[in-house]
């Protein structure tokens, strides 16, 4: 039985990802409109960390976490849409076993690291609006710079050691993942090990790197709208309220697709529909981020017209 899982496993040198299905008739639509929203997000992340890094009036803590945000997504979006690109113009849908393991690590780590960066942004959100006398005292560089690199570092991590950990499985076939990226739950699911207890385990982590950093952002902003709606002023409630508003949009935006994607039950009939979820946080969310915190934010538009 051992040597027929070691054939097995050497056969198995690869995956295919079959990306959108049985849509072959949509390709010629799907290349132009992935390449678009590819070319937009990564220009758009750009110029935002560009701006914050060029404008003194943006090196404040909120621009940091802005700036290492945009830098993020980058990295986020380029780890999916170039493979699908290519998939989707050359026809071809294999990826290498190696290959499959280093997306799920990179894009692991860099989800896991979003869900902390976006509580570390909605606390940075939460300080001026409710203790505004003490956000100068708590909010500084250095703390600014910690709480960025722990964002960063935390979710790596660990996720890669799940990736080590993913890698150890023997894969006996069919080798075809349903999906557009190379996720836990179809990796596991192509594996005749016994998966039990990393199943325990990832559900764990998924536990830890979303829930938490998900109920630290809910009462941070539960904060914020329970502090606006004590001022007196309609004018000062929409100014307080501005100030956080975009990063209201990209956190429901966000969690509410991870959600859906994670916490349902993995069935055939909610299989395609995760998918598409999925396309809203890996692909749609980093290209709405620039656009949401550029056209609503003033100083940035400031710091835009100045450098146009």
């Amino acid at each position: 039985m051992a040597d027929t899982k070691e054939r097995n496993r050497t056969s198995v040198t690869g995956f295919i990802l079959l990306d959108f299905g049985n849509l072959h008739e949509l390709k010629i639509l799907l290349f132009p409109l992935f390449l678009l929203i590819y070319i937009v997000t990564v220009a758009g992340n750009i110029l935002v960390v560009a701006l914050i890094v060029s404008d003194q009036y943006l090196h404040t803590p909120m621009y940091f976490f802005l700036g290492n945000l945009s830098c993020l997504e980058n990295c986020y979006t380029s780890t999916i849409l170039p493979r699908m690109l290519a998939s989707l113009l050359t026809g071809d849908r294999s990826i290498s076993v190696h290959g499959c393991l280093v997306q799920f690590d990179i894009f692991g780590s860099l989800l896991a690291a979003e869900c902390c960066l976006l509580s570390v942004m909605s606390y940075d959100r939460y300080l001026p609006i409710c203790k505004p006398l003490h956000y100068a005292a708590c909010m500084n560089s250095r703390f600014s710079f910690q709480l960025a690199a722990g964002s960063w570092l935390s979710g790596s991590v660990v996720n890669t050691i799940t990736a080590c950990w993913l890698s150890q499985l023997i894969f006996c076939g069919p080798n075809e993942i349903d999906h557009f990226l190379c996720d836990y739950t179809p990796l596991i699911k192509l594996s005749c090990s016994d998966t039990s207890l990393m199943v325990l385990v990832i559900f764990l982590v998924c536990f830890i790197f979303i829930l938490p950093p998900f109920l630290l952002t809910l009462a941070s902003y539960m904060a914020i709208i329970s502090t606006v709606l004590r001022i007196s002023s309609s004018a000062g409630r929409q100014k307080a309220f501005s100030t956080c508003s975009s990063h209201l949009i990209v956190v429901t935006i966000f969690y509410g697709t991870l959600f859906v994607v994670y916490m349902l039950p993995d069935t055939a009939a909610l299989r395609d529909l995760n998918k598409v979820f999925s396309v809203f946080y890996t692909i749609l969310t980093p290209v709405v981020n620039p656009l949401i915190y550029s056209l609503r934010n003033k100083e940035v538009k400031e710091a835009l017209r100045k450098a146009l």
